[in-house]
């Protein structure tokens, strides 16, 4: 739980026990992916969350909860590529905020004001918690790059990003990366 926990510090983020280890089983979920969690990027995500509300008791929740995962780890992880296929950012964003709200909502009593569990929590910080991803994302691309091919990629990343992780990386290898008002240094 090291590399959640330091982006968590990193990030001045204070997350409960319950939402930290949330984020450690996603990623131990997608580092091992099993059919269940299959590309939350495989169909348009509104489709998937109208199949996924349409469903009824354990089906609508897993549902749910998968699109959750599958968008958090999604954007946190490829923030960028999501990017460069043109989907926009702000919309996935509230696509997972919407399914782990909705999970969230089923464990609550009808008329029952929302409480403090881990899925409304991740559903309230959603955004900060795709940057605790995207920052253990740099970490890891960071210590497995390899070689001037893993430098290169490292610095396109750092061109994607921005992520001052890759930056400091970049410059442990001796380059600075700058940008300036005419372009990348």
């Amino acid at each position: 739980m090291s590399a959640v926990g330091d982006a968590l510090r990193s990030r001045k983020i204070e997350a409960s026990a319950a939402a930290s280890h949330y984020l450690v089983g996603v990623l131990c979920d997608y580092a091992h992916p099993s059919e269940e969690n299959e590309s939350a990027f495989s169909r348009p995500l509104a489709f998937q969350l109208h199949d996924a509300l349409e469903a009824s008791g354990v089906t609508r929740f897993k549902r749910l909860r998968a699109l959750g995962d599958g968008v958090l780890y999604g954007v946190g992880f490829f923030g960028g590529h999501v990017e460069l296929r043109g989907i926009n950012r702000g919309y996935v964003i509230r696509v997972g905020r919407a399914a782990y709200d909705n999970a969230s909502a089923m464990l609550r009593a009808p008329g029952q004001r929302a409480t403090h569990d881990v899925l409304t929590e991740l559903a309230d910080r959603f955004e900060q918690f795709v940057a605790v991803l995207n920052e253990v994302a740099d970490g890891a691309i960071a210590k497995g790059a390899q070689g001037q091919r893993g430098l290169i990629k490292l610095y396109e990343r750092w061109l994607e990003t921005g992520s001052s992780k890759i930056a400091e990386e970049l410059g442990a290898r001796g380059l600075v990366p700058q940008r300036g008002k005419e372009g990348v240094h």
